[in-house]
């Protein structure tokens, strides 16, 4: 029975994940640290490469189990979630934006005694801030689509190097992985690829397969560094995260300039309330899962003592 639970949890944890990672604006990450689980995620991504057999072992069956739920989050997303995101951009951006508001204060009392014992490392949020920033304003002045059907050796290179980029953005709360993408000219082709896949062409499989390498790259490559953040610059880092969630508030008001066929970015006019509160109570949710999932450890650990 606790397997099962265990199973659903990291199924809804992995799906969760999925969808914030599909669309550009918000970061799995995000979703992983509001949930209590980022540190767990990323030791376990460090280990399955890194770690002894008994380490690799566990992290292999806590990443299986999540990454069930993250690829039919993700199938789903990109069939459904990516033509609502070209559709009724306003709503989902204004979704997005009450999901962050509201995330904030939340990341900020879970590492309170951390931040308030190195609160000279706020000059972090500001740098964080100004890195996402920038990536939107590249974002914004990048409108250009990378051709992926011709295979030639500099199509291939340049997708790997770029799926090593997306994923180490993928992984940290406040930066999309999606965004990246956006700004190299491949979200509108991979996603279209991984579309056409879902639909049993496997003539784009050459290229999701150098994509999928890439990835492997990047977990390798930037989730040890992330990992060494975490345990020797806590403070500095969550400062960071901060910063990156609030710079993605820029981000996502920017958001509709970025799409295949460019909108104005959003105002007063097209915030959508109604979706705003709906990304409230998507994190209000979340919260209430989390706090559940503890509360049953908590009754587990009794049961043993």
């Amino acid at each position: 029975m606790k397997k099962i639970k265990e199973l659903i949890m990291n199924f809804i944890q992995g799906f969760c994940m999925a969808l914030a990672d599909s669309v550009p604006g918000v970061s799995g990450g995000t979703v992983a640290f509001l949930l209590g689980f980022y540190d767990k995620f990323i030791s376990s991504l460090d280990n399955l490469f890194r770690g002894n057999l008994e380490d690799k072992k566990i992290a292999l069956k806590f990443l299986i189990k999540l990454g069930i739920g993250w690829v039919i989050g993700f199938a789903i997303s990109v069939t459904i979630l990516s033509n609502l995101f070209n559709t009724q951009i306003y709503a989902m951006s204004s979704l997005f934006i009450g999901f962050i508001i509201f995330a904030i204060p939340i990341v900020i009392y879970e590492e309170k005694e951390i931040l308030k014992s190195n609160y000279k490392s706020i000059i972090f949020t500001i740098l964080g801030i100004g890195l996402v920033v920038l990536i939107t304003m590249l974002t914004s002045s990048n409108g250009q689509t990378v051709d992926i059907s011709n295979l030639s050796l500099k199509t291939i290179i340049y997708v790997f190097i770029t799926a090593a980029i997306a994923i180490s953005a993928m992984v940290l709360p406040g930066i999309s992985g999606s965004t990246l993408l956006l700004i190299f000219g491949l979200y509108i082709p991979i996603t279209n690829a991984i579309k056409e896949f879902l639909h049993f062409n496997f003539s784009f499989f050459p290229i999701l397969f150098i994509f999928g390498l890439g990835i492997i790259a990047g977990i390798i490559l930037f989730v040890r560094l992330i990992r060494k953040c975490l345990d020797k610059y806590r403070s500095q880092t969550i400062y960071s995260i901060i910063g990156m969630m609030l710079g993605s508030l820029y981000s996502i008001i920017n958001g509709p300039a970025t799409l295949s066929d460019p909108q104005p970015a959003m105002s007063l006019e097209t915030f959508n309330i109604l979706f705003f509160i709906i990304g409230i109570f998507i994190l209000v949710a979340l919260q209430a899962f989390k706090f559940f999932i503890e509360k049953k450890r908590e009754k587990e650990k009794e049961e043993r003592c």
